[in-house]
């Protein structure tokens, strides 16, 4: 076997070994070209035809150099791929060549020779590129709304056959401050750094890593005149904010092969005016969130190893014992993790089309893990308590299929269900799952309306007979490549940022059709999403550098206009968090849009590492927890109505339910100092404690006049001020104005 892969496994930051990196090379720069053999071949050989432009064909022969095979971003032995990926790769060898820098306009098609031990040969097809060069090209971007385009400053990368990418530049004062671009999880203001926009699961570390599950193509500039834009693509982009030259911000955008309209190949939105201003106008043409319930704003409570029934139940029964109120409760490991439609060991007859099952075709063994999912819900609703399910958008294709899951493959096949990719030969096939999870899964196409219908009929009983509140649509990240092909013409550079929004929205639009509200809690995302759901930071560890990695998602995904966000407070993975750190994320949780507990599978081993309060009191030894973490609950319950009420005016306005200080404060240059507070609501400033081992704490107070909401002691603003802080509580402080509206919410016995 010798193999290449021209663009690889579409890994947006890792070439991998068998591919040509870059895969749409660029005039002066460097080329390398990789392929994977099996072992029983040596001596691989690249032939060469370089076409000047001037015609001339010089033909070369190149041996390549062994190197260790990589793939999706991981090398082989030892990395993080599903076993029998691993497997294969093993014995698979990787050989690269690295050309010296393309020459213009010069064309070069290449191909691979291999000898066998025995003294055969392998060779692969020819391949092909020209070197794609810049040229100005000052109609290739339309503006909408005031010109803040560089002039002279637009270019346009062809590679002779189609332009590949615009590059254009806008003025930076350097009074200005850059924010925004979705979920960002390393700072508030991104000035002097460099950033992208495309969906990724960065698992664990995004701070450090700076990479994330949500980017948009839109951003805020602060401290000038003020204003904002979007660069109306799903493509990738790229940034360049002052990095390289301070006065300038540099947008670089993939584009399509044809132009828009004209010469054009991007559209660039400008929006003038405030923040609440310039996000209202975006959402206007991205979409703005949709009211959800009022039990969205209690306690989520989860853990993946509440895998049972009799587990679930008894977890909410510890909740009742201890006297913390839970609003709704997600059961991750609740599948036949197979089908993603049926309950572990429930029996039934599989549908040989692939047709959907009512609740009736279920029998659920009495001592099975889920004996009466109905009753359960019921019972759990009756408590006042949601249920939510998770899910994945995917058809597992290992092991091989058994049953209905084999049914729903071959419906998904034979009836055109599915996002597909080019064969060798050229033809279309299924696309093969190459994201971290579930590799080689089949992918349905859920932007494709009849498509994403066929996949939630699947799931219409649990809503309606069953009786959940909602779904987890958690893994939207794995549509890789830009090669795809969607049912709507669309290929993946367009498409796959695109899918995690249409993924919630299928599941929002199966809600409603059963009449409930749309409560989706989606991890991944893109310009779009505020109107579907709620979302959290996705996974991440439980250290302190985490929970303030993820407070800064939360701020910068919220100045974008998503409303309903939260984060696995003190974490999900790895050991239990300190019993400071937990209490320390909670109390911050509490003044965040969604407040929600979580903990990774951990194979059932002991001591358990569930976030549960009661077993991070067990496991720290700290007999506090309980006490307190309940002292935290029954104030997020009380701050409820709150929080309804300002969710609706933040749809209304513009202005984030959970917003970064700047939103109201403009010209207040110390705002910045202290990225990590933000206003929750129109009344109330939040400055969390996010470092280990102190009792006091130092905020910032803007314009106004404030109230210390634990003390009622009064305070002018523009100002810092340092409080006690005990774990207990998060420095708060009300708008003075509010005051008597807010008092009873703190000091409910005053």
């Amino acid at each position: 076997m010798i193999r290449h892969k021209p663009f690889g496994s579409g890994h947006p930051y890792v070439a991998d070994t068998d591919q040509r990196s870059p895969s749409h090379p660029v005039a002066g720069e460097p080329v390398t070209l990789g392929v994977r053999t099996s072992p029983e071949l040596t001596d691989v050989i690249c032939e060469l035809e370089v076409t000047g432009r001037d015609g001339t064909v010089a033909k070369l022969s190149e041996a390549l150099e062994r190197v260790p095979a990589a793939s999706r971003g991981q090398v082989i032995d030892g990395g993080h791929l599903a076993s029998a990926q691993a497997k294969l790769a093993r014995s698979a060898r990787g050989w690269q060549l690295t050309l010296p820098p393309a020459e213009p306009q010069t064309t070069y098609k290449y191909r691979f020779t291999a000898q066998t031990r025995s003294g055969g040969t392998q060779k692969t097809q020819w391949f092909s590129y020209t070197a794609a060069t810049w040229a100005a090209s000052s109609q290739a971007v339309n503006v909408i709304g005031a010109d803040r385009v560089i002039a002279d400053s637009v270019e346009v990368l062809h590679d002779g056959v189609r332009p590949l990418r615009v590059r254009f530049a806008l003025p930076l004062a350097l009074s200005e401050r850059v924010t925004g671009f979705g979920e960002r999880f390393d700072a508030l203001d991104h000035r002097g750094s460099k950033l992208d926009a495309v969906v990724f699961e960065q698992y664990k570390s995004q701070g450090a890593k700076r990479k994330t599950y949500m980017p948009m193509p839109f951003a805020h500039v602060v401290g000038g005149d003020g204003w904002g834009f979007h660069v109306q693509t799903s493509r990738r982009t790229w940034y360049d904010i002052g990095a390289s030259d301070e006065h300038r911000l540099v947008i670089e955008a993939e584009v399509g092969p044809e132009p828009l309209d004209g010469d054009t190949l991007l559209n660039l939105r400008f929006f003038e005016g405030t923040p609440t201003a310039v996000l209202k106008s975006f959402l206007s043409v991205a979409g703005s969130a949709k009211e959800l319930p009022d039990w969205v704003f209690r306690l989520w409570a989860s853990g993946n190893e509440w895998n049972t029934q009799a587990e679930v139940i008894r977890q909410m029964d510890l909740h009742r014992d201890t006297g913390i109120p839970v609003g709704s409760v997600v059961i991750e490991a609740w599948s036949d993790e197979s089908t993603f439609t049926a309950f572990r060991d429930a029996e039934y007859e599989p549908s040989s089309d692939g047709s959907p099952h009512s609740l009736s075709d279920f029998s659920f063994p009495e001592h099975g893990a889920w004996p009466d999912p109905k009753a359960m819900v019921d019972d759990l609703h009756a408590r006042d308590i949601r249920v939510v399910l998770w899910q994945i958008p995917l058809i597992k294709m290992r092991p091989h299929p058994q049953g209905h899951a084999r049914f729903d493959a071959e419906a998904a096949i034979r009836d055109g269900r599915l996002i597909r990719e080019e064969a060798p030969d050229g033809s279309l096939r299924p696309y093969r799952n190459r994201g971290w999870w579930f590799p080689l899964s089949l992918m349905p196409d859920l932007t494709d309306p009849e498509a994403a219908r066929w996949w939630t009929e699947k799931r219409r009983y649990l809503v309606e007979e069953i009786g959940v509140d909602g779904f987890k649509t958690d893994g939207g990240e794995h549509a890789w490549g830009e090669e795809l092909q969607y049912l709507n013409g669309m290929r993946g550079d367009e498409g796959n940022n695109l899918f995690p929004v249409a993924y919630a929205k299928a599941y929002g639009d199966l809600l409603e059709s059963a009449g409930k509200a749309p409560v989706t809690f989606s991890r991944a995302g893109f310009t779009g999403s505020q109107a579907h759901g709620a979302f959290w930071a996705g996974d991440e560890n439980s250290t302190w550098d985490a929970f303030r990695w993820s407070l800064f998602a939360g701020l910068s995904a919220s100045a974008c206009g998503v409303l309903y966000w939260g984060w696995d407070f003190a974490g999900f993975s790895g050991d239990v968090p300190s019993a400071e750190l937990y209490l320390r994320s909670a109390a911050a949780a509490v003044f965040v849009p969604i407040m929600q507990y979580h903990s990774e599978f951990n194979h059932h081993r002991k001591p358990s590492r569930d976030r549960t309060p009661w077993n991070i009191q067990e496991r720290t030894g700290d007999q506090t927890v309980i006490p307190v973490f309940r002292e935290l609950v029954e104030l997020r319950e009380r701050l409820v109505p709150y929080l309804a009420e300002q969710a609706r005016k933040a749809i209304d306005t513009g202005a984030p339910l959970m917003r970064p200080l700047y939103f109201d404060h403009i010209n207040d240059e110390e705002v910045w100092k202290h990225p990590l507070q933000w206003m929750l609501g129109e009344d109330l400033l939040v400055a969390p404690v996010t470092d280990e081992a102190v009792r006091t704490w130092t905020a910032y107070l803007p314009g106004g006049n404030w109230i210390d909401a634990w003390t009622a002691e009064k305070y002018a603003g523009k100002r810092t001020v340092e409080v006690s802080a005990p774990l207990n509580r998060v420095p708060v402080f009300v708008r003075a104005e509010a005051w008597n509206d807010m008092k009873d919410v703190f000091l409910p016995t005053a």
